[in-house]
């Protein structure tokens, strides 16, 4: 696979896209990264996601995937090597159910009370819904794959660096190490895979730059 067949349109501070880089390295894919400007949009990048003109974007052979999670589910059915989806139906249903609640339950809770005074007292609550069946899932396993690194794993690989980030933006607490202990072991576990660790962006940069982007989004 010749990287110019390939390219992710991506942006370093983005969990989205580094899920798919993740999931890319995992299956030992060669591509080509082109770092995105969100606040200058490339030409190319609305071109190939004229709707939502957002990352990431995947193009393979000059065709555009959209959306982190279909893109995961395409790089996975067109690179059958090192599987990330379960085999077995029944576990695929789950894993998306489980990927799409921590999403809409959890992450867009916690961002929205980043940037809202009013949806702070709410975050935790709406979080601890999602944070409990993931630790549920996860009891007993080192990842939610199993022994290795699956499509639930990256859909949630935002909770081992992201969310420690999001807490302190918004100035609350969701994941407790106690009430969760099976989650937590996971993400330390996690963070620990090499190619997860190695493309993990410094916090000292991460942290920054969301601060001042919920500022902006509360005025």
């Amino acid at each position: 696979m010749a990287s110019q067949e390939l390219k992710l349109f991506g942006a370093w501070m983005s969990p989205l896209s580094g899920m798919v880089e993740w999931a890319l390295k995992l299956k030992g894919i060669e591509y080509e990264y082109v770092e995105e400007d969100l606040q200058n949009k490339s030409s190319l990048l609305l071109q190939y996601n004229p709707i939502h003109k957002k990352i990431p974007v995947l193009l393979h052979r000059g065709q555009p995937i959209i959306e982190s999670a279909i893109i995961l589910e395409y790089i996975d059915e067109t690179w059958k090597e090192n599987p990330i989806l379960p085999q077995d139906p029944y576990e695929r249903a789950v894993a998306r159910f489980l990927a799409d609640l921590a999403q809409k339950k959890c992450l867009a809770a916690i961002w929205m009370a980043c940037c809202s005074e009013k949806e702070k007292e709410r975050a935790p609550e709406s979080s601890a819904e999602a944070l409990k069946a993931l630790d549920e899932e996860i009891k007993g396993r080192k990842f939610f794959g199993g022994e290795s690194i699956g499509y639930l794993d990256l859909r949630l690989g935002w909770l081992c660096h992201w969310l420690d980030v999001f807490e302190e933006v918004a100035g609350i607490k969701v994941m407790d190490s106690q009430k969760y202990p099976s989650l937590n072991a996971w993400i330390k576990n996690f963070r620990e895979v090499p190619i997860i660790k190695e493309s993990l962006p410094a916090r000292t940069e991460l942290a920054p730059f969301f601060h001042e982007l919920a500022f902006i989004r509360r005025f």
